[in-house]
């Protein structure tokens, strides 16, 4: 017996906009609720359940239904957020305000007015120090494989398409490689620095 949702969902397959939006309506909340407690952040919330649909809807014709339709969504939902997540922990970003934000009622006074400089604390720039250390140490551990795709995704800031190009190997398999890679970096690193 087919339920609702298979049918919707292979009425989405077919091309029907209202079944894929039927879709939509039924998990947006679910898949905004999985994102937001992954990173806390609304407006990159609602991004990446965007992103999470746009992609599901892409790639409806190659879902096999080997797992649920709902187990699958939450699967990108939580790849992308994991993927916004390190990229801007790796950037600072959750330790940040703009320098131009007003601060208190009056828009007269700036964070830039107050600071007398950005210069990092002697002890942050300590932990910086050990975490780029134990960093370039691990690193010189992994795999040969492991340490260039690495450096090619998060030195030299390549796309997944420009590694899948240099490396002869599909996207598929070049996010799978770093997935891995950065899997055995944590390993390596050890729960201090995680």
């Amino acid at each position: 017996m087919v339920t609702t949702e298979e049918a919707t969902l292979e009425r989405a397959r077919t091309g029907d906009v209202r079944a894929f939006n039927d879709l939509v309506i039924t998990y947006q909340d679910r898949i905004f609720a999985k994102v937001f407690s992954i990173l806390r952040n609304r407006q990159d919330t609602e991004e990446i359940t965007q992103d999470t649909f746009i992609r599901a809807q892409r790639g409806l014709a190659s879902f096999r239904g080997t797992s649920s339709f709902s187990t699958w969504l939450y699967q990108i939902a939580t790849n992308l957020a994991r993927n916004r997540y390190w990229y801007w922990h790796r950037r600072r970003r959750d330790a940040s305000l703009s320098l131009d934000c007003p601060l208190g009622e009056e828009a007269d006074l700036t964070l830039m007015d107050m600071l007398a400089d950005g210069e990092m604390t002697p002890a942050e720039q300590t932990v910086t120090r050990e975490f780029i250390a134990r960093t370039s140490e691990c690193m010189a551990e992994l795999r040969k494989a492991h340490r260039e795709i690495l450096v090619m995704r998060n030195v030299q800031n390549m796309t997944y398409e420009e590694i899948a190009n240099a490396l002869d190997l599909s996207i598929g398999t070049v996010k799978s490689r770093i997935a891995r890679a950065r899997e055995a970096l944590r390993e390596l690193m050890g729960e201090e620095f995680l």
